[in-house]
């Protein structure tokens, strides 16, 4: 593969409310096994990309720990592997990241080291599958200074939380807006690059001159009238999740058999760490209906259209419905959770019970198992 990768998964966000606030969006579990970012550094070696790079920066600990080998995304030994760059204080700078274009400049010396001639950049903190060898080869084909991978929303999605797009018949971009109040368009951009190494480099370093910091914002909207910039549309499954809501649809997505059979069944694979756990345990009484049960969990209640990640205990007459549960939570007995996220590591007392009446309700246990 001609390029190198870059998944920026270093941000804050806030709308996640208490499921950020000890780990990163792109650490966040989703269907079962996997993390958030599984997807971005799947779709990275199944394109042969082999030198791949991963900005973090916020509640960086339980990401980097995911992140630890990179045989697991098989990614070169000899040639290229797998890198994580956090901030870091030189003599020159003593920042932060300030944005996502100020998180490349402060690792511009990884992309001058380079010898591929072109950068994907992506985001981590979504669910997809896509072949980006021909991202490139459309970038190649329309001569484009940048090519932005975008999705068509369905009837009824939230287009304003997004960066929204207008493209004319050739696929250029004429209108890109950054999280509108009111959304004219419902083609946003899934966060997903391609661009030339060597103007990717100037750009950034512009951008530093003029402190600017926003790949989105300084760059894509900034240079859309001077540099060619184009769309290309992903026709498959793709679901960020950026909000609590997003993230426990996308993780609903999973039980439906089209979006299941799609990840787990159809190459290419999505691959992630993986840790020695014992298969599930149904003891007698139990039952479980149209849910997604992960290794070294024992189930002893009644799971309902649910999502219980590793290491879950369900104690006796339990009732879980439309629920997500995240990794080693003990529910223990007569518990009954409806419409919530139970955060990991909590233990849910018995004769506990928990509705999300308005909405989803984000459960967090204060309890001394403090570890992700």
């Amino acid at each position: 593969m001609r390029a190198v990768g870059i998944i920026l998964a270093g941000g804050n966000n806030r709308k996640m409310r208490e499921l950020t606030q000890k780990r990163a969006v792109a650490a966040m579990p989703i269907a079962g096994s996997y993390r958030a970012i599984d997807f971005a550094l799947s779709n990275m070696a199944n394109s042969h990309i082999q030198k791949v790079a991963v900005l973090t920066q916020y509640n960086a600990r339980s990401l980097n720990e995911h992140l630890n080998s990179s045989k697991w995304w098989d990614f070169g030994r000899k040639q290229g592997g797998l890198y994580v760059f956090t901030p870091t204080i030189t003599a020159e700078n003593g920042d932060w990241y300030r944005g996502t274009a100020d998180a490349i400049y402060q690792n511009l010396d990884f992309l001058r080291r380079c010898h591929e001639p072109y950068v994907i950049i992506a985001s981590g903190d979504a669910a997809y599958k896509l072949d980006y060898n021909k991202v490139l080869e459309y970038h190649i084909a329309k001569k484009a200074d940048i090519t932005v991978v975008c999705k068509d929303l369905e009837n009824g999605e939230d287009a304003t939380r997004f960066g929204t797009i207008r493209m004319n018949e050739s696929c250029r971009i004429e209108e890109f807006e950054e999280k509108p109040m009111v959304a004219n368009s419902s083609t946003v951009s899934t966060g997903i690059y391609v661009i030339r190494r060597r103007q990717l480099i100037d750009m950034v370093e512009h951008c530093a001159e003029e402190e600017r910091h926003d790949f989105v914002t300084d760059i894509l909207i900034r240079y859309k009238n001077l540099k060619k910039i184009y769309g290309y549309k992903m026709n498959t499954y793709w679901s960020n999740i950026s909000t609590v809501d997003a993230y426990y649809k996308t993780n609903m997505d999973f039980l439906k058999p089209e979006v299941r059979n799609y990840f787990f069944k159809e190459l290419p694979k999505i691959y992630s760490k993986v840790g020695d756990l014992p298969p599930v345990k149904y003891n007698p009484g139990s039952v479980v209906k149209n849910s997604l049960i992960a290794s070294g969990s024992i189930i002893n209640g009644t799971v309902e259209n649910s999502v219980l990640f590793k290491k879950t205990f369900v104690g006796n007459n339990c009732v879980i419905k439309n629920s997500i549960i995240l990794n080693d939570v003990y529910l223990g007995d007569n518990t009954y959770i409806e419409n919530c996220i139970v955060e990991s590591r909590d233990t849910i007392r018995a004769n506990t019970r928990h509705v999300g009446e308005n909405g989803i309700k984000v459960v967090v246990e204060k309890n001394e198992r403090y570890a992700l």
